[in-house]
């Protein structure tokens, strides 16, 4: 019984946000408040403790916000001086195979974009780009939400990794340095997706080919795969040795520039290009349905060198490699460094418990969205941008953060109580053992119960659930990598892995998640598709999570533990 109850502000949540199309930012504040009164009412929790982990919950989610923040800015910051206007510039006269343009744009540079800052922003540019090299609306919808998976885990500098590992910290305490968990999650994450970046290229251009070209044929993806081996040899290499090496921080962001800069150079020389150019065709007989049934607006226009409008990501990247690598080979020598030392320059309580007995501390000198909004501030100035600009991309990032704000400070409040729901019952005689546990744990022993060893196969669908839901992995991996994590615990499946398989699915959920659909036909016009696209994107997103299981399994068989808690 106290299982099913312990489920209820998830059912809720699932219920209100799909049968009824509530928000996130509505839906999940009513999650919180239902748990709250369960944990105070039958976990025998004091309002004085729920008070105090939902405060700690907020100032947490603050943390993940200023990433969020600083990533949107700094895009929000290149379309209004006229910088994208500038990179976009650089796809023209590539090629002229609609296939190509496809992999280059949607997924190498929607990858660069997810890397830089997430949250929905690939499809909101990746796709309009596409359209003005001459796709249908519609084709370039599907394509960009399809790609739109595997750069996800490291979407916003890694954002949705970083808050997969914060939501399980505290149970990593037997680790000497938990940051070790951190980087092996990483890592286990990069490898199935990279194995997944072959396939989900094939699988979106034969998409592709089959609804919107003129013959209608899945086979004409075939003259492209070289090109998609290639492509892809290319990025997962250097996607995994960043993985590997440095963190989750740039592991999209400059697999996907260094890949886009080599690709486009190789394509202009006719490298591994087909000798049949393949394009949608007349535009006069493509279907009324492919078509924008809104109008685009217009991007800025301007003559920015493309030096100086990559210039801000060429200064990011330079200041987290620095700092990460130079941490990273620190702490492997076990020796304390200038870059160690930043993350020990925090903001907030100390050990004092002020918040109610409660702590929080932040590492304000190691936060990526600090380093975003300090270039975002130096690129005011490089891009000449005057006081009008700079409001303008201050309120389009205000207006955008709004609802993703509302939905994390409630997510990370209610796994607050979810995992912390037996403070103050776990030593009471006069209570039901399943209230000695926490909320979280009585949910992890049913599902461990149900599933046993054959929870690894779930493991992903729950991430997608998670992003269908509330539109981003990194709010599916604040609600559920904790209850991954004890489920993995219980069954006695390495947590390393569990983890990944949920960071993973909260990637590939992307392609179907709601918010991320409704913001692809917003920009390309093609409202009023959101349900086709949904369709049509459920059957690669069903074959990636199967692939990652796959590759899961394997890696499981090969190297056991990566990283044993006992």
């Amino acid at each position: 019984m106290y299982a099913i109850i312990a489920f209820i502000p998830i059912i809720v949540t699932v219920v209100l946000m799909v049968a009824f199309n509530w928000p996130a930012k509505r839906a999940l504040p009513l999650a919180w408040l239902l748990a709250l009164i369960f944990g105070v009412t039958l976990w025998h929790m004091k309002v004085v403790n729920a008070i105090a982990f939902t405060i700690t919950g907020f100032l947490s989610a603050f943390e993940v916000l200023v990433i969020i923040f600083g990533a949107i800015l700094i895009m929000n910051t290149l379309k209004r001086s006229g910088a994208m206007d500038s990179i976009n510039r650089m796809f023209n006269g590539i090629t002229p195979d609609a296939r190509l343009q496809a992999i280059i744009i949607g997924f190498i540079f929607g990858a660069f974009i997810e890397g830089a800052a997430g949250f929905g922003t690939p499809a909101a540019l990746a796709a309009p780009l596409m359209i003005s090299v001459g796709f249908p609306p519609l084709a370039a919808a599907v394509v960009a939400l399809i790609f739109n998976s595997v750069p996800v885990p490291y979407g916003a500098v890694g954002t949705p990794t970083n808050t997969a590992f914060t939501t399980v910290q505290d149970s990593l305490t037997a680790l000497p340095d938990p940051n070790v968990w951190r980087l092996a999650l990483t890592q286990w994450t990069a490898i199935p997706m990279a194995v997944g970046a072959f396939v989900i290229m094939i699988i979106g251009i034969a998409i592709m080919c089959k609804m919107f070209g003129p013959e209608k044929k899945f086979s004409d993806v075939v003259p492209v795969i070289p090109f998609i081996l290639f492509v892809g040899i290319v990025f997962d290499v250097i996607y995994l040795i960043i993985a590997t090496f440095i963190g989750p921080e740039l592991t999209s962001l400059l697999a996907a520039v260094i890949t886009l800069f080599i690709t486009m150079f190789t394509t202009k020389k006719g490298f591994l290009v087909p000798k049949k150019t393949w394009t949608f065709g007349d535009s006069a007989n493509w279907d009324k349905s492919w078509l924008s049934t809104t109008e685009v607006p217009e991007p800025k226009t301007s003559n920015m060198s493309l030096i100086k409008a990559w210039i801000p990501y060429f200064i990011i990247a330079i200041i987290l490699v620095v700092t990460r690598v130079s941490q990273r080979m620190a702490s492997n020598a076990g020796i304390s460094n200038w870059a160690d030392k930043l993350k020990t320059f925090t903001v907030g309580t100390g050990e004092s418990g002020v918040i109610l007995g409660q702590n929080w501390n932040w590492a304000i000198a190691w936060s990526p969205g600090v380093v975003f909004i300090i270039v975002a501030i130096i690129t005011f100035a490089i891009h000449g941008m005057k006081g009008e600009s700079i409001k303008g991309a201050f309120g389009d990032t205000f207006k955008q953060i709004t609802g993703a704000a509302i939905a994390l400070l409630f997510g990370v409040a209610l796994v607050n109580i979810f995992r912390y729901t037996n403070i103050d019952s776990a030593t009471l005689t006069t209570v039901a053992d399943a209230v000695k546990d926490s909320m979280l744990l009585v949910m992890a022993k049913a599902l461990a119960a149900i599933a046993g060893k054959a929870y690894i196969v779930i493991a992903p669908f729950i991430g997608v659930l998670g992003s269908f839901m509330s539109g981003s992995n990194t709010v599916s991996n604040t609600l559920f990598s904790s209850l991954q994590f004890e489920t993995a615990t219980l069954v006695g499946i390495p947590t390393v892995f569990i983890v990944a398989l949920q960071n993973m699915g909260g990637a590939i959920g992307n392609m179907v998640c709601v918010n991320n659909v409704v913001a692809a036909c917003a920009t390309t016009g093609t409202n009023g598709n959101e349900g086709k696209i949904i369709r049509t994107n459920a059957a690669p997103m069903v074959i990636f999570c199967i692939l990652v299981v796959v590759v899961t399994l394997i890696c499981m068989m090969i190297v056991g533990d990566p990283v044993p808690l006992e």
